[in-house]
């Protein structure tokens, strides 16, 4: 559960703000949509490898390029 308190000196707009990042940051609405349909433990495997295999062929691509 996300809580945000709210003081008098704080607006509604920043209070909004906070839950907008606090929610980002525990990836709520990524795990609702993950859950909205189901992916074989298999996929969801293969698809984490290949994502890792991508990430580390771009930081080797951003190394190569600087020397």
């Amino acid at each position: 559960m996300i809580i945000i308190n709210l003081t008098k000196e704080k607006t509604i707009e920043s209070a909004l703000r906070t839950y907008k990042n606090k929610i980002q940051k525990t990836k709520q609405i990524q795990k609702l949509r993950d859950r909205q349909q189901f992916t074989k433990p298999s996929v969801a495997k293969r698809t984490e490898k290949l994502k890792a295999i991508y990430v580390e062929q771009k930081k080797m691509d951003l190394v190569k390029s600087i020397f």
